[in-house]
């Protein structure tokens, strides 16, 4: 029989948490290289540097990692002398800029330590990497190793652009009606079971909170909510995919909510929105995909309350751009996943998409 490996997120969170930063990282080495982005570099710097004063933990550069996650910039700091000479990579920013270090650290072979600065997904703590063409297309997943250690300063969070919390909150919401139709029609096993069940506590926070989380981020302010909101979507999230993506003998990680952004990643009208932007409407598509009309009330109402988007013309898509969204939708991870008898074809997956733009139309006007 063969065996496998579960490495599960491990994290800091709160007010002055880069203080365990020394402790944290004492057995894997002492020197590190900070990888991250322009601004998210700015805000956490000196809050780093604070933290590991009179430690043994030296911080050899901070570097831009590139502006996106592609293996052409991944490659590049590579090459770097400074990369290489490093212990340890500190991943900071957001998204792309961890999707890269996660992908750096695991050609490399070095310890990883990430530092969120937005709540906006859960790419700090997983073993998946989205990795896009220098054009800004959609490439492919790649699967590293996921992070040592995760810290999730909680001012760092409320300082953060308040359309990225927005925009997450959107991507997370997505999370527990993925997984559960994904893996539908399969026995499962004991880790991607474990996954699945875990989605579920995933939605209801965000309903609950989402909007006092948004709120105190716009006055930078750290609360009960925001916090419960950023475990959630970095975290709580973080902690499903790792459970359920084991391509390619699983993956309930994402399903035809994503298929609806990997479409939209080939009109000009996506281009404009931001990921889970887009992701909060294709959650709407999976649940009328799935008859779920209840529950497509609820996330629509809650959508509405937000300024999440419930129609098409909310991301600046046509119905015109449904046939190429579907074509794209194709060739995704998702869509080679997709419950075998659940029915989804390109044709459905189009009908899905003008049954929910008609819907959202309605409710909004």
């Amino acid at each position: 029989m063969s065996y496998y490996s579960v490495n599960l997120p491990s994290y800091t969170i709160g007010e002055g948490c880069y203080k365990e930063i020394p402790h944290t990282t004492r057995f894997y080495g002492k020197t590190a290289v900070v990888i991250g982005g322009k601004i998210a570099m700015s805000k956490a710097k000196d809050k780093i540097l604070e933290g590991i004063k009179d430690s043994d933990v030296e911080i050899l550069d901070f570097i831009w990692y590139g502006g996106d996650s592609t293996y052409e910039n991944g490659n590049a700091l590579i090459d770097m002398d400074v990369v290489k000479k490093a212990d340890m990579i500190f991943a900071v920013g957001g998204g792309r800029a961890c999707d890269t270090c996660k992908y750096v650290a695991n050609e490399m072979d070095k310890p990883l330590f990430c530092f969120p600065t937005v709540a906006s997904n859960c790419a700090s703590v997983t073993a998946i990497s989205v990795i896009y063409n220098p054009d800004g297309s959609f490439r492919e997943y790649y699967y590293p190793k996921n992070a040592n250690h995760t810290f999730i300063e909680s001012s760092i969070i409320a300082d953060s652009p308040e359309e990225l919390l927005w925009a997450g909150i959107g991507d997370a919401l997505s999370k527990e009606c993925e997984a559960v139709f994904a893996s539908k029609e399969d026995e499962l096993s004991h880790t991607p079971m474990m996954g699945v069940q875990l989605s579920k506590i995933c939605t209801t926070p965000l309903v609950e909170y989402g909007k006092k989380a948004l709120d105190d981020l716009r006055a930078n302010k750290v609360s009960y909510e925001l916090e419960q909101v950023a475990l959630d979507i970095i975290i709580s999230t973080g902690l499903v995919s790792n459970m359920v993506s084991a391509a390619p003998k699983y993956y309930y990680n994402s399903s035809l909510a994503h298929c609806v952004y990997y479409g939209s990643t080939v009109t000009k009208g996506g281009e404009k929105h931001l990921h889970g932007e887009i992701v909060s409407l294709g959650v709407l598509c999976l649940l009328t995909f799935g008859k779920e009309y209840e529950e497509r009330e609820r996330i629509a109402k809650f959508n509405l309350s937000m300024g999440l988007p419930v129609c098409f013309e909310d991301i600046e898509i046509t119905e015109d751009d449904f046939d190429a969204m579907a074509e794209k939708a194709m060739t995704t991870t998702e869509w080679d996943f997709k419950p075998k008898n659940a029915g989804v074809t390109k044709e459905s997956f189009i009908q899905c998409m003008k049954e929910t733009d008609e819907y959202g139309r309605s409710i909004k006007f």
